[in-house]
């Protein structure tokens, strides 16, 4: 069945993949980008099926515009991706609070404006799909990518939030999570600063990872993209998914020295409570199950 998707970051790298797979499967696209005229080849190829238009994702009158602009073409908004966003190196403490400001602005709240955008069409359809591109960053904290990682884990807080609330109405909501990509996000889309001297064992050695990473990572954006035109498709897709086997061998061995550390832990953790009777039962996170 033909859906239409809005994908944010439409240009290049995971968008631009995306977006080529989306139309490649019969699918119709509002295409967004800073600088529409970047994806003129794909409305060449594709014509009545893409409209391309401007998006700032930080901009809530730029995000609105963009919802109205896929009724008034399609008539209706099946799957949204929020996919902009990019993430500097460097350490927090030579990182100042502008580029803090600015990162976490164009990742979480820009995934923020544009889902507010679409929920009231989505719940008046009683249906929708809510895609956020996250990152392995967004479960791991990475030396280097403080400002990028604090976004991330904002973005998957808040879609797990949005997943209670508009499950019920029959909006899906599913987190991306790549690992490493051989786009241009390790290259042009990054900003790498080694920083001071003391910090040459961890971020100084992220830069030269990165720089040496770039081109050579393991993941594939076509099929990274065919992964997410699958699971846009499925009757019950899952909330999170991991992409690349760099993500799934990380996150794996990250969480299993989570459970560790909280078995360790436990006895201090639970002894906080009131004595036995003095207090109900169920967590807040539970209440309706």
């Amino acid at each position: 069945m033909s859906q239409v998707w809005l994908i944010t970051g439409s240009s290049r790298g995971l968008g631009r993949a995306l977006a080529e797979a989306v139309l490649a499967a019969g699918h119709k696209l509002v295409a967004t980008a800073r600088d529409p005229s970047q994806l003129n080849d794909i409305k060449q190829r594709y014509p009545g099926h893409v409209l391309a238009i401007p998006l700032d994702v930080t901009d809530e009158q730029s995000a609105a515009a963009a919802v109205t602009a896929a009724i008034e073409t399609f008539g209706r908004l099946d799957v949204l991706v929020n996919n902009a966003g990019y993430g500097d190196v460097g350490s927090i403490e030579d990182t100042s609070l502008a580029d803090f400001r600015a990162q976490i602005e164009t990742n979480l709240f820009g995934t923020i404006i544009v889902t507010k955008a679409a929920l009231p069409l989505m719940r008046e359809q009683g249906s929708g799909h809510v895609i956020q591109v996250s990152s392995v960053g967004g479960r791991i904290g990475p030396a280097g990518r403080a400002p990028y990682a604090a976004a991330k884990w904002g973005v998957e807080g808040f879609s797990e939030v949005l997943s209670r609330e508009v499950g019920p109405l029959g909006i899906k909501v599913t987190i991306i999570e790549p690992g490493g990509f051989r786009t241009d996000f390790a290259g042009a889309s990054t900003t790498l600063r080694e920083g001071r001297p003391e910090y040459e064992d961890t971020v100084g050695k992220m830069a030269r990872y990165q720089r040496d990473y770039d081109g050579n990572q393991p993941g594939d954006p076509a099929k990274a993209a065919a992964a997410i035109v699958h699971v846009a498709g499925v009757a019950e897709p899952p909330l999170r998914l991991l992409l690349g086997s760099d993500a799934v061998r990380g996150v794996e061995q990250n969480d299993a020295a989570r459970v560790k550390e909280h078995a360790a832990w436990r006895d201090l953790s639970v002894s906080t409570d009131f004595e036995p009777g003095a207090g109900a039962g169920k967590f807040p996170w539970e209440a309706g199950r």
